[in-house]
């Protein structure tokens, strides 16, 4: 069994960290912006003071943080997880973040002799609780296999995609396909109630055809009930379509429907839906239609 370092202890990493604690791993964790989850600290899991504390005690060092200047902090901070490395040790940031940031981090923990692994991941909360997430890995295949039996605790769906930066760029495709979906859902479950049809029984119908999808089982289902306490935050998604976005533009290429689902996610941020989970996203159209599909 592993001694894995653990920073970024979550809606998303309390989960991935207790699934490998029930694998047998030993679990490292760093208090710098808080206290450690008491649950995990019940189950055998070491607080340290620092980043570096636990990267000098762990061979692997899992980091799950919001965004890419977290990642970079976590990193490269005085006492940041890059100064407690030596050989031969794995950092795996699976955070969802820039795929050009990701490149740059990887060379330099590469170049302490560490081996580095972007390895972010779709399945939302569920799937983090359940070890069912789908990971996309980018890195060397030496790296992979090492790390692959601790993926393996935390998911079910997990592809080597390519070399550092690859993993964080099936991310944001995934997170463009998943936005796209929503979207979809949404205008159809709009279109369908203003239309005076029930909302339920169209997607009852729907969930038979070619248009069925998770998204319509899962977020359609959330739609209809009002039900959007966060599993995934609107506010997230926000950032992960810029990183779509800021990508198409170095890339000169264009992304319309993911800039315009991108425009209702800010509609929901302005009505103060930052918090709400993505499906959320149907409260953007029904503000802009003055209708919704729960008016009774």
């Amino acid at each position: 069994m592993a001694k894995i370092g653990f920073i970024g202890t979550g809606i998303m990493g309390s989960p991935m960290a207790s699934n490998l604690q029930k694998a047998g791993h030993s679990l490292f964790l760093s208090t710098h912006h808080g206290a450690a989850p008491a649950d995990l600290i019940a189950a055998g899991a070491i607080a340290l003071a620092s980043p570096r504390e636990v990267a000098q005690e762990a061979e692997f060092i899992i980091v799950m943080v919001p965004d890419t200047p977290q990642v970079e902090d976590v990193l490269f901070r005085e006492d940041g997880i890059a100064a407690g490395l030596s050989p031969n040790k794995v950092v795996i940031d699976m955070s969802s973040i820039s795929p050009t940031a990701t490149k740059a981090f990887a060379e330099k923990i590469n170049a302490k002799g560490a081996q580095y692994l972007d390895a972010p991941v779709s399945g939302g909360e569920v799937g983090a609780k359940a070890g069912t997430l789908s990971i996309m890995v980018g890195g060397d295949e030496k790296t992979f296999a090492r790390a692959l039996p601790l993926l393996q605790s935390m998911g079910k769906n997990i592809t080597l995609v390519g070399g550092n930066g690859d993993g964080q760029t099936a991310k944001v495709a995934n997170q463009i396909i998943v936005a796209l979906n929503i979207q979809a859902v949404a205008e159809a479950l709009v279109f369908a109630a203003k239309n005076g049809a029930d909302p339920a029984k169209v997607r009852e119908a729907l969930m038979g055809g070619f248009a069925s999808s998770k998204i319509l089982e899962v977020h359609g289902e959330r739609m209809i009930k009002g039900t959007f306490d966060p599993g995934f935050r609107i506010s997230l998604h926000q950032k992960d379509l810029n990183l779509a976005l800021a990508g198409a533009r170095e890339l000169g290429i264009n992304l319309p429907n993911t800039a315009n689902a991108q425009q209702v996610f800010s509609t929901c941020a302005a009505i103060g839906g930052s918090n709400w989970d993505h499906s959320a996203l149907i409260k953007g159209l029904e503000h802009m239609a003055n209708f919704s599909i729960r008016d009774k």
